[in-house]
């Protein structure tokens, strides 16, 4: 049984990146599927959708990759984790990377790109970054 269903989703998509595959499938959850369309709005994937298998729920990532066949995603990290949570006000989430990457952070008003939680004025926990 896996504990963090992001940190589990990160690393098979990073795995898969690796590997060059077309498709991945993550652990449902909300919050997993929360990121995953963060990173679909970004640019970092292709889609996703969710199946749904009897009583259990997958989400069904397509990768995305440049026309030389690299990998989009240089670099995918888990900031807080189950031990240690970070937390950061609204001010302190601005640009990661130069612009370059995102920060998806859970918010009060939900969860959002480093770049609309800084518009909005809400802070909250950072939960992974990705360029």
């Amino acid at each position: 049984m896996v504990n963090d269903l992001v940190s589990d989703a990160l690393t098979r998509i990073r795995n898969a990146s690796m590997r060059k595959l077309e498709v991945t499938e993550l652990l449902h959850s909300k919050l997993v599927e929360s990121v995953v369309k963060i990173f679909q709005e970004k640019g970092y994937i292709e889609s996703y959708n969710v199946k749904e298998d009897g009583n259990k729920k997958f989400i069904s990532v397509v990768l995305k990759y440049d026309d030389n066949g690299n990998q989009v995603i240089n670099e995918i990290k888990k900031i807080s984790k189950p031990g240690r949570r970070v937390y950061k006000p609204a001010s302190e989430i601005k640009r990661f990377k130069n612009g370059y990457g995102t920060i998806v952070v859970s918010t009060s008003k939900g969860v959002l790109s480093n770049d609309v939680a800084h518009k909005e004025g809400v802070g909250g926990e950072l939960i992974c970054s990705i360029w």
